[in-house]
């Protein structure tokens, strides 16, 4: 579990307070199934007005790690991650209705050294290796190689097979403590490989778009790095400029 410095005495109460709140929520003591304490109780517990709580999870709403909800109080946010690379893909059935989340087959769990690019980023050659494919309607649409510390993840691929949803990051913070507070995208475009066009069911040499992700924790720290392809035939890109 990570470990937390007292915060620092010569912050504000409010910015102290946030610190503490962010460690309850990295040491999964706050979690997205129940709200956090109120702001009263929160308040006599540090011995505070129920002004400075207020400013520390309001920052904290503003940073995305807690939301509010009419009715049930504030609580933890879960990052929603479910479908986001599929902004560059279709996402809807054959028959034209919405899907949730597309289903997910993991090819292989191993414990290996890091290429160049992820011991880059995750600063560590010591990773796990997940290799896996996800569809819509039964027809592959990405192909992702993913990468995450062993020192974070250790026992990641001895996890039993029914333990494995389609989503994965819901799955960091249940068995490991690790939220992912945010991602980055970044697109580039190829041809496909032998491996890569066998495993989406297109041509080698067809054109691919690559998708390489960086997800951090809510520290800010990389925690895993995956290359997603997909057939560039379906490609779209979206952006609003207002």
């Amino acid at each position: 579990m990570i470990g937390f410095d007292a915060p620092d005495a010569r912050l504000p109460a409010y910015a102290r307070l946030r610190d503490t709140f962010t460690a309850r929520i990295a040491t999964g003591e706050w979690t997205p199934d129940h709200p956090i304490p109120s702001e009263a109780r929160l308040a006599q517990e540090f011995d505070v007005s129920v002004g400075t709580v207020r400013k520390a999870v309001d920052g904290l709403v503003e940073e995305g790690l807690l939301e509010r909800r009419q009715g049930s109080g504030t609580r933890v946010r879960a990052p929603s991650f479910s479908a986001s690379l599929f902004r560059f893909f279709p996402i809807r059935e054959t028959d034209g209705s919405p899907v949730s989340i597309p289903s997910s087959q993991i090819i292989l769990r191993s414990v290996t050294k890091a290429p160049a690019a992820a011991s880059s980023v995750l600063d560590t050659e010591d990773v796990i290796k997940i290799v896996r494919l996800r569809s819509l309607s039964d027809q592959p649409v990405l192909f992702e190689e993913i990468y995450i510390p062993t020192e974070r993840f250790a026992g990641f691929e001895k996890l039993p097979e029914s333990s494995l949803g389609p989503l994965l990051y819901p799955l960091y913070f249940e068995h490991f403590g690790v939220m992912v507070k945010s991602a980055s995208d970044e697109v580039s475009f190829g041809k496909a490989s032998d491996r890569v066009a066998q495993q989406l069911r297109i041509r080698t040499g067809d054109p691919l778009a690559v998708i390489e992700r960086t997800a951090f924790d809510i520290e800010n720290r990389p925690i895993e790095w995956r290359v997603a392809s997909g057939s560039a035939t379906n490609f779209r890109y979206r952006s609003e400029i207002n």
